[in-house]
């Protein structure tokens, strides 16, 4: 085991309540006012929430219903994703600008590695700032920051003063600063793991620290060695500006929950163009062909199947989406669907395998400024 820390200068971006800040920026009456994009008070599911609303609780990925239950006076907004990603690419510019390290994570945030930098400057914090203030006066938006020794320091730090803030977190406070933090807010422990590591006694970074590797392998597997690192500051995972897709999707959330096959054929018909459409855009392909449903109780299903060949043909996802259709008989009507293609033939090893088509049936040392 690496237990030797690989310390670089990065910087974490986080804009601030991204799609429900571009639509106040937009639309001035919206300005101040309780929001959310996405869904709606009878159907749906919250894409993000203004400062406003969350503090009536509203959260994204939650339902437009309990949303409007929390907040009375929430204004629903439909997504408007074109213009988030002309703001996301006029941002991305900005950043170019100082390093090519970039790692897009989404539309709203990125990793930026300034260890060295286009601009020469000694200081990430200085940096983070300078970034923090162009995205504000050419964009309108306001961001947050975090700064540290490495990606998962820098994430959570990003989160610390928010909004329209910025942390750093320094070599020689990195220990200690993740000893004081619940684990729940550490990156990749979810609120299953979470509660797992609760019962067993493991509340904050530090009680993470405590414990062995091999205890941490016994009760969490393969992720215990990560546990064990992150719990120490290690994380050397490098900031990577071609990031892999590993998956493409499109999906649907109905007006009413439908509870028949029949009609869900027609929707499998229109997702699967879409779908196409975001193949060619990325120009890649795959062989597994996965089927979301969503049901009307909100329980989750899956249903895949993987070809002998990369497919990125409409017709092609469509008999296989149906063949997934019918595979089995549905547990309850259906409020959102959705089709997927992973084990894409975007690695470096299967480049050389065309689509089938309808026709074809060291450590650095620095001293860290500030």
């Amino acid at each position: 085991m690496d237990n030797l820390p690989i310390y670089r200068k990065i910087i974490h971006i986080d804009m601030d309540a991204f799609y429900a800040s571009v639509e106040q920026m937009d639309n001035p009456e919206l300005r101040g006012q309780p929001l959310a994009v996405g869904g709606n008070e009878v159907r749906g599911v919250v894409s993000a929430a203004s400062y406003e609303a969350r503090k009536f609780g509203v959260r994204s990925a939650m339902s437009g219903i309990q949303a409007k239950r929390l907040c009375p006076d929430l204004i629903f907004v439909r997504p408007r994703f074109e213009r988030y990603k002309e703001i996301s690419r006029t941002i991305r510019k900005i950043f170019l600008e100082y390093t090519d390290l970039v790692e897009p994570l989404s539309l709203d945030e990125a990793y930026l590695d300034v260890t060295e930098n286009k601009k020469n400057n000694p200081s990430a914090s200085l940096i983070a700032q300078e970034i923090r203030k162009r995205i504000y006066d050419e964009v309108g938006l306001t961001a947050s920051a975090g700064i540290s020794v490495n990606k998962f320091v820098a994430k959570i730090a990003s989160d610390y003063n928010k909004p329209n803030g910025q942390k750093t977190v320094n070599p020689d406070q990195v220990e200690s600063f993740l000893e004081a933090l619940d684990v729940k807010k550490f990156y990749g422990v979810g609120k299953v793991t979470a509660e797992k590591m609760y019962q067993l006694g493991i509340f904050t970074g530090y009680d993470l620290k405590q414990k062995s590797v091999e205890f941490l392998e016994k009760h969490f597997s393969n992720s215990g060695t990560y546990y064990y690192q992150i719990s120490r500051g290690i994380h050397n995972s490098q900031v990577k500006p071609n990031r892999t897709i590993k998956s493409v999707g499109a999906e649907r959330t109905f007006f009413e929950n439908l509870s028949s096959e029949v009609f869900l054929e027609d929707k499998i018909i229109s997702i699967a163009n879409e779908l196409e459409k975001r193949l060619q855009k990325s120009k890649i392909a795959g062989k597994t062909i996965t089927l979301k449903l969503k049901y009307s109780d909100f329980s989750l299903q899956t249903r895949s199947k993987t070809l002998p060949y990369f497919v990125a043909d409409k017709d092609l996802i469509i008999d296989v989406a149906k063949e997934l259709l019918y595979q089995e008989r549905l547990k309850n009507s259906v409020r959102l669907l959705g089709l997927s293609l992973h084990n894409l033939n975007n690695q470096s090893e299967k480049k050389t395998e065309e689509p089938i088509k309808k026709s074809i049936s060291v450590q650095l040392q620095f001293d860290f400024k500030y």
